[in-house]
This record gives C-alpha cells, structure tokens and sequence, in this order.
C-alpha cells in the first residue's frame, strides 16, 4: 500500500471519518480509522451506531487496506508541516514521511474492522446541503437526551408530497421544519427517527452549498450522501409522539416581535439565572410591550421588549433556556408567538411568509415569590 496526498485534505478527512470512532471499544480496531487505497482513498470510522466514511483525492502508487489508531494517526498528520504527504506500509509497519518529518507506526489487521451495514434503497429524497443542515441545526436543541424514552433521542423525518419535516420533542418543547423538495410531489409518504447523535455529525458535515445530498431509508439503518462522504446510523425504533394533536390550534392571544429583541431581553434578564441559581421568567403579555422578570437568590432583573398587539395582561411562566433556544433557532427576523393561558404551551411561527418552521414550548407554573 502506497500513497502520497496533500496534507490538509487528508487532515480533514481523518477528522471527518474520527468523528463516528469509538474512543474505547472492547473491539479495537474500532478505535482506529480503516485506510483503504484503490481508485481512491477511502477513511472510515465506525462505532456500530453510526458510520462514516470519506473518500479524498490521493495519488495511489500501490492499493491495500489497514487500520490505524484514530488518535496517533490524527494527531501526526495534524503536525506535520503543509506539505504531501507520503504513506507507504510494509506488512503491518507504516512509514508516514512529510517533508523533513519521517514516522513509522505499528498498523492493524483491516479484517478486525466490522463493515458498515448496507443500506438497502427503500425509499430516498435528495435536499440541498445548506437546507438538510439547517433543518437539523434548528431542531436538534429539543432532542431528548432522557433513555428512558429512547425514540425521542432522535429527530422524526416525515416525507409526503409537501416535502420533508424534521420534528424533535423532549417533553418540554418541541421544534418542527420543514422544507420543499423538487420531487416531493412524485414521492410516496414514510417516516423514520434518526438518533440525535448521529444528526449532530450530518449538521457538521453539510456544507452551506446548494449542492445535493441524498438520503435513503433502509429497513433498520438509513443513509446519508453528502458530497464525498457518506454517514450511516442506526433507526431508533418505536413510537415517535403524535405531535400534530400536541400542538395547540385556534390560540386566542397572537403577537409579534422581532427576533433579535425579543433574545436580547430574555438574555439580560437570564443573567442572574444560573445552574445553581434557578428560577423561571415571568412574562407579562401587555398591550404592545412584554414585560419580562425574575428573582434568584442574589437579586432581580427585569426588562420590556416591544411587541405588536395586545396580550391581554396575560402571566406566563417561562424556563429561560429553552424559550432563548426556540427563539436563536428560528430563521425568521420577526416571530408570531401564539399563546391562551398561563398553563397552556407558547408556540412560536413565522410572524410572516411561508410557516416553515414552529417551535412549542411549555410554560412553567410561577410561585408567588417569583
């Protein structure tokens, strides 16, 4: 096996295939990266939940696979001067030459390493790159991290003939998108839950490009092309929330504020918030003003924010976190928060255009002292 490849390409790719390496594993070819030269050079990392492998550019003199630690391997490459590399392996023992910089580093069987699951072409929607990685950014935040419901550690995809939606739901708040694909029309409807680990390294991998990626539902894994690298994760089985009859229609209070106020003033008044100091918002829904306060151990903090209509005087209950998170994740400068009562849920939509996006979070039952 040999290869010469440009540092910085192959940095990255070791970076990428890393992500989805097990840091300890009771099989250890798991904690290395499987090297494979052919047509190209292909680097995979694989923990048995997710799987990822990338292909990059190399000049191959000679085909061959092996396994490599993911730590040695990665922290070589990174300081090794910006230069080509040259990788050469005799049997099992490795030389990695780059400049003046010469290594020779003990390499593993790449029988040890498990194949990744094949994922058979099911059903499959092709977005753009910039789009599926928004839709898991500005959801993931309410994925659950509770096993004690483990369908509800992974996001929902639902496709239909409107398009693709991305649900995650934790038990106090929920976050939906959606987006228009080319195809939806020609596509039958099925869902599937992926976990929210594995989505986390999709977000990293998308590139803000409109270049496609494709992703195929296979009976118990599905599949994620994205450019030169492909991820493949585990489905999360079970019953995913029924969360259309979740989510509160005909609210009787609807105002709108801007985005960026609205955070800035739940922001300043979480500053006497803390892990150890916790206490809820209480929010006053005015006539176009929304009074917000709250009271910890070491003082209080109040603040107003502008907003368009009249909440009625209507008190709510808030967990500062998740109302900053809804509101960060929202792609929309002004947002339409929908509300009925102080015990009732706030949902959150698009003050204007296409309701591409709803966040719903649970309000929270204020003491008297609050």
């Amino acid at each position: 096996m040999k290869f010469s490849c440009e540092k910085a390409l192959l940095q990255s790719a070791i970076g990428t295939a890393a992500r989805a390496v097990s840091p300890k594993s009771s099989i250890p070819a798991l904690e290395g990266i499987l090297l494979e030269a052919g047509n190209d050079l292909r680097l995979t990392g694989y923990n048995l939940e997710t799987g990822i492998r990338t292909t990059v550019p190399a000049q191959i003199e000679q085909g061959g696979s092996l396994v490599l630690s993911a730590r040695l391997f990665g922290e070589i490459i990174r300081k090794l001067p910006d230069d080509v590399v040259v990788f050469s392996a005799d049997g099992y023992m490795v030389h990695i030459s780059c400049g003046m910089s010469h290594f020779n580093i003990l390499a593993t069987d790449p029988e040890d390493f498990p194949e990744l699951p094949s994922v058979e072409d099911k059903n499959g929607f092709t977005i753009k790159q910039s789009a599926l990685g928004s839709m898991i950014r500005q959801t993931l935040f309410a994925v659950s991290d509770n096993e004690s419901r483990p369908i509800h550690t992974g996001s929902l995809f639902e496709v239909d003939s409107t398009g693709v939606t991305v649900v995650s739901v934790d038990g106090y708040r929920l976050a939906l998108r959606h987006e228009s694909i080319e195809e939806s029309g020609g596509l039958p409807s099925y869902s599937f839950v992926v976990p929210g680990a594995a989505l986390n390294e999709v977000e990293k991998i998308c590139s803000d490009v409109d270049d496609p990626a494709t992703v195929t539902q296979g009976e118990r894994h599905v599949l994620f092309r994205i450019g030169d690298t492909m991820l493949v994760s585990r489905r999360l089985e079970g019953e995913f929330l029924a969360y259309r009859n979740a989510i509160p229609r005909n609210n009787t209070i609807q105002v709108v504020g801007e985005t960026r106020k609205l955070l800035a003033s739940i922001d300043r008044v979480s500053l006497i918030i803390s892990d150890k100091l916790k206490s809820p918002l209480r929010c006053i829904f005015g006539d176009n003003v929304l009074s917000i306060t709250t009271k910890t151990g070491i003082g209080d903090a109040a603040d107003q924010c502008p907003i368009e209509g009249d909440g009625g005087g209507l008190e709510i209950g808030f967990n500062n976190r998740y109302l900053m998170d809804a509101l960060k994740a929202a792609p929309a400068e002004k947002v339409r928060l929908e509300l009925t009562s102080g015990v009732a849920p706030c949902v959150i939509l698009p003050a204007e255009g296409e309701e591409n996006f709803l966040y719903m979070v649970l309000p929270v039952r204020l003491k008297a002292s609050e």
